[in-house]
């Protein structure tokens, strides 16, 4: 039988598995992968840090559903990736960490870069084990990809990277390069006791979250049928469209006004894929629907009356076509004050200011971005003013939104252009959050990723200051020295412009859309709240 290196049936596998690309960076106990990598045709994208590569990752699998894969060396490049392993267990989603280790003959050695591997990935992982030889390999490859699809979470896989270059054998498979996503139906019991729930309610209210990703339509008629508005979760904003008048928005710091209103008056909350932590900004003793795909979520941030374990869209379909006619005096009333919000909106987007202001920006954002642009927002004050004011309609939002790590704008763009290459791409970034991983802006220009890159630039983390202002306390290290933006885009290669009047963004932004290349927009705004 035909020896081939366990390395070279890693890589076959990863193709089996529709991997197309992997984020990471050489180092002396991976090199034998590499070796393994240059021959094939899996693209290799060398970041700078392994955090960027593992919030890409992570960035990539929220936007397609597809495994990430990332890739580092023991000891220091694998402390690294947590951040971003940590960013795809808190959101639910598959990547794969293929971890490299000292030799074989060396581990429990300590020695140089040696670290416990195993113990560092536990509280991390859906799977996580170090290979122990060569013949292992090819089959744990499949059982840690199949755990991430099944446990939606990060799977990690340690080895010695002399196991890579050692020949083995297959007289014959073990396991398959297969996952078969399981299809779940809501119980009837739990449809018809929702049902008497819904025939009852004259307020009820839909909170949608990300679970709707592949039922927007579904919660869309659910919604009109029952005549109740919904309030999005910032995950699935976007996958509600912004422009349907039933959409009053989303809910909490980073909320609206009509959705605070019409949560406080609900007489029924219908909690549709989501498990929405914040339980200040829910009703005091309004019952409650909930349905998810995962039974573990069901009543775990807010009592629910009913719980339906199932796919949403087969449940809201079953839901809807048992609904009788409902009155729309509720939701009218919120339609309208839906659009006196909206009104409210634009015009804080059109006054005219001395400086530029973050709602200004997002507006000019606004009119540049295409119908199905993809859109990697950071987190910080940023977040709040894009939730409210960028509007948003058949687009994808990719974001950290359980972790909520600073740094994650730039990895989810770069990933957005190899998920979506014909799509447009664009980060809106604060200059803390850019400035934490800016360095790997290089390696959008090095792959010829074009981008759009938009720094709200106010020299302070202005979220912090907020947040200590409201605890009563006197800002303090909030403040930050300027970096200079735009030329540190064009010293990498990329092109950069640096703006402070709506003129001048204007400007920027129209050529940085026909550009072919990664462009950085360094905008000085005005250093206001953004908790209003």
């Amino acid at each position: 039988m035909f020896e081939r290196t366990a390395g070279s049936h890693v890589v076959e596998l990863l193709k089996q598995w529709k991997v197309g690309h992997i984020y990471g960076m050489p180092g002396d106990s991976i090199n034998e992968l590499m070796e393994e990598l240059r021959k094939e045709d899996i693209r290799f994208i060398q970041i700078r840090h392994e955090e960027t590569g593992a919030l890409a990752a992570s960035a990539y699998s929220k936007l397609t559903g597809h495994i990430g894969v990332c890739l580092s060396i023991a000891g220091p490049g694998a402390i690294h990736l947590q951040n971003g392993l940590y960013d795809a267990k808190k959101d639910k989603t598959p990547v794969l960490a293929i971890v490299g280790q000292v030799t074989s003959s060396s581990v429990g050695t300590d020695t140089f870069q040696e670290l416990k591997l195993e113990s560092m990935f536990e509280d991390v992982s859906v799977y996580n084990r170090r290979v122990q030889n060569a013949e292992q390999l090819p089959d744990m490859l499949n059982q840690a990809v199949r755990a991430a699809y099944a446990e939606k979470g990060p799977a990690v896989l340690v080895v010695s990277d002399d196991l890579f270059s050692t020949k083995i054998k297959r007289e014959k498979e073990m396991t398959s390069p297969e996952y078969s996503a399981p299809h779940i139906r809501a119980a009837e019991e739990d449809l018809k006791e929702a049902l008497k729930l819904l025939e009852t309610a004259k307020k009820p209210v839909i909170l949608a979250g990300k679970g709707a990703q592949e039922a927007a339509g579904e919660v869309l008629a659910f919604s009109e049928k029952l005549k109740a508005p919904i309030i999005a979760s910032l995950p699935a904003k976007g996958l509600i469209p912004d422009d349907h008048p039933n959409n009053l928005g989303q809910l909490g710091q980073l909320g609206t006004e009509p959705a605070e209103e019409a949560m406080k008056q609900a007489d029924l909350v219908i909690l549709a894929g989501t498990a929405y932590p914040y339980r200040e900004y829910l009703p005091d003793k309004a019952p409650a629907i909930q349905i998810d795909l995962d039974p573990r979520v069901i009543g775990k941030y807010y009592p629910a009356t009913v719980g339906v374990v199932g796919e949403l869209g087969q449940a809201l379909a079953s839901l809807t076509s048992e609904l009788g006619e409902k009155d729309a005096g509720f939701l009218e009333q919120f339609q309208e004050k839906r659009r006196a919000w909206h009104d409210k909106l634009r015009e804080d987007i059109d006054k005219e200011t001395d400086m530029l202001q973050p709602q200004q920006v997002l507006g000019e954002i606004q009119h540049i971005m295409e119908r199905d642009a993809v859109v990697s927002l950071d987190v910080g004050s940023i977040t709040i003013w894009t939730a409210k004011y960028l509007q948003l309609s058949g687009h994808k939002l990719v974001l950290s939104s359980w972790l909520g790590t600073m740094g994650c704008g730039l990895p989810g763009a770069m990933a957005a252009k190899l998920a979506y290459p014909d799509r447009q791409a664009i980060a809106i970034v604060g200059d803390g959050g850019f400035s934490m991983g800016m360095q790997d802006f290089v390696t959008a220009v090095k792959y010829e990723l074009p981008m759009i890159i938009v720094v709200f630039n106010n020299q302070k983390l202005q979220l912090i200051e907020d947040e200590q202002k409201m605890a009563g306390n006197k800002p303090t290290n909030v403040d930050l020295a300027n970096i200079d933006f735009a030329a540190f885009a064009i010293a990498c290669g990329g092109e950069g412009y640096t703006v402070k009047t709506r003129a001048e963004l204007q400007d920027a932004l129209s050529k940085a859309k026909a550009s072919k290349q990664p462009v950085v927009i360094d905008a000085y705004v005005e250093d206001i709240s953004a908790v209003l």
